[in-house]
């Protein structure tokens, strides 16, 4: 899997992805995340990147032109052709709302571009021209799309083959079957007085399991009914 972010901050991006089980995957080539520096591509002599939106406002907007360069870079770079399984995706507030349904579409690709915004955002031609899908990781506003870059790429990297240790680390956490994850305990068995439901230490498999789906159920209900279907 190939990701590759297109920023005008590609030190915070890198600092953020190389830590932790990303970080090891990117390392043991698991996966493959690249950041790629905006400014590289600019030919203003200040490397310039932005400049004032027609019809007046506040603000900066990144230009097309330095975008669609790094965007072309990073295609030849990975050798992608028509055929190729990529999409470029644009972090913004009126995206589609990220969830891990979307993650698994994209972690079926072979890559994926993403782009990040700044200042105003981006000229509306370069989304028109070059982006596949607009995503948003909630209805608030950042200051830069560098953090939700990171998320996504977090996201979709673990769904990656070898990333995690165990299929069964993604298969069972909350949203992956459409529920919230079930509360999980470890030791000491008696914390303040608060005790480990008695069903998790009785070696009983079956039990455990209806335990768990009933309390995935339950915690869905009350936290997040949205998520449920009418037979649930």
């Amino acid at each position: 899997m190939n990701i590759d972010i297109m920023t005008l901050f590609p030190e915070y991006v890198d600092y953020v992805l190389s830590e932790s089980i990303i970080g090891r995957a990117r390392r043991a080539g698991k996966i493959d995340i690249k950041t790629h520096n905006i400014r590289d591509y600019s030919e203003d002599k200040h490397r310039r990147v932005d400049d004032t939106p027609y019809g007046g406002g506040m603000g900066m907007l990144m230009a097309a032109p330095p975008i669609a360069r790094t965007r072309d870079a990073v295609i030849a770079s990975r050798g992608y052709t028509s055929e190729s399984k990529v999409k470029t995706v644009y972090m913004s507030p009126r995206g589609v709302l990220f969830n891990q349904k979307v993650a698994k579409e994209l972690a079926s690709l072979e890559g994926i571009i993403i782009l990040c915004g700044h200042y105003e955002g981006v000229d509306e031609r370069i989304i028109e021209e070059a982006v596949d899908m607009e995503l948003s990781i909630g209805d608030f506003v950042l200051t830069g799309g560098e953090l939700p870059a990171c998320i996504v790429a977090d996201c979709v990297g673990r769904l990656c083959d070898g990333v995690l240790s165990d299929p069964e680390c993604f298969e069972k956490e909350s949203f992956s079957d459409g529920l919230l994850e079930y509360p999980q305990y470890t030791r000491p068995y008696d914390y303040n007085g608060m005790l480990v439901p008695d069903v998790l230490i009785s070696g009983h498999h079956e039990n455990i399991e209806k335990w768990r789906h009933e309390r995935s159920l339950e915690l869905t209900r009350e936290r997040r009914p949205d998520l449920l279907k009418d037979d649930q």
